[in-house]
């Protein structure tokens, strides 16, 4: 029989929201915790779900209910409750990134592993239908060489956004700009599909935001293993009335894909297949919104809630989550990488 696992979620804001509303729809799961050092930002999630609001840490945790603890806590400030929470001996399921550079994840994972605790990571686009269709024309060879891939985020935040938060646009707690907050999902997607980068160059700038420290807009080309070239462009300084999608765009000598958020906008191979009628059916869009591209709370909860089964689903078989501390760190492992090649003149960087 499944157990049912009880969550505490370290956190408050939009992104505990999220978790709080995926783990409610949940069979086997159930929220009876959460923490803020102002546990006045959760009072209405304790009405919403009936669970115990705390502002000290260590009594959430030590309460031996909590098998698994969600972190949604600004990026820069994962580390210290992860550890914390893996001293108790719960079970952590952090939010994007895992944290803001690869030595912080390197010791988060290297504690957990000590620890006994397992560590996932939320990328919850990865749980979209539309990228796993994707994925499997690419295991299946169905774009033959691929040539060319690329990741697009131009999205806008407004000034407001970053000043309405101290820890928003700084280096410490955000870990950088539109690469490390909004761009990672695409980039964690690019690098899911393509398979490893290589060698990577870019340029970073801030053109529209004041008193920010990090970026705004920035642009990298990209080697991959595979042989094929590619390039990531972000920003959160391209304003439209409606935002623009988040697009994937893989192209090859057989085939080329073009997706927008969770849907396509080109699918298109040389040898047609029965499954491209179903997603030329249910799956295709010429829609110009963008998911969360103007407004962060547009974005469904449902992937979240998709990607908190699999990590249930892997501590109750005694398996390895799907995304897991390692596969976590390889988006933030990027994204540095394109920080060092544009602090050294556009230098190619090895990854």
């Amino acid at each position: 029989m499944t157990k049912n696992y009880k969550f505490g979620i370290v956190g408050s804001g939009m992104i505990a929201k999220y978790h709080a509303k995926a783990i409610s729809e949940i069979d086997n799961a159930e929220l009876i915790a959460i923490y803020a050092r102002d546990a006045s930002k959760n009072g209405d999630l304790s009405e919403v779900y009936n669970c115990s609001i705390y502002n000290d840490l260590d009594r959430m945790l030590s309460n031996a209910e909590i098998d698994i603890v969600t972190i949604a806590t600004p990026s820069g400030a994962h580390l210290e409750p992860s550890r914390k929470a893996a001293k108790w001996g719960k079970h952590i399921l952090c939010e994007k990134p895992l944290e803001v550079t690869t030595q912080r994840i390197e010791e988060m994972i290297k504690f957990c592993q000590n620890q006994g605790v397992v560590l996932g990571g939320i990328f919850n686009r990865r749980f979209n239908p539309a990228v796993k269709l994707l994925k499997e024309a690419i295991d299946h060879k169905r774009f033959g060489t691929i040539a060319i891939a690329d990741a697009q985020i131009k999205w806008y935040r407004s000034q407001e956004y970053y000043d309405s938060g101290a820890w928003r646009g700084t280096w410490l707690l955000d870990g950088g700009g539109a690469l490390m907050n909004q761009a990672i999902h695409t980039i964690d997607l690019l690098q899911y599909l393509m398979g490893d980068i290589v060698e990577l160059c870019g340029v970073v700038n801030t053109v529209a935001h004041q008193s920010i420290e990090v970026e705004d807009t920035a642009v990298a080309m990209l080697k991959f293993k595979n042989g094929a070239i590619g390039s990531i462009q972000a920003s959160t300084a391209c304003w439209s009335k409606t935002g623009h999608p988040s697009m994937i765009n893989i192209s090859g000598d057989t085939g080329s894909v073009f997706m927008a958020d969770d849907r396509f906008r080109i699918w298109e191979f040389r040898d047609e297949l029965d499954i491209d009628h179903q997603v030329r059916r249910e799956l295709m869009t010429q829609d110009n919104a963008g998911l969360g591209a103007n407004d962060a709370n547009n974005i469904d909860h449902m992937g979240h809630k998709s990607n908190i089964e699999d990590f249930i689903g892997a501590i109750d078989k005694n398996e390895v989550p799907q995304i897991n501390g390692e596969e976590a760190m390889k988006a933030v492992r990027i994204v540095r990488a394109i920080y060092e090649s544009a602090q050294n003149s556009g230098k190619w960087i090895k990854l």
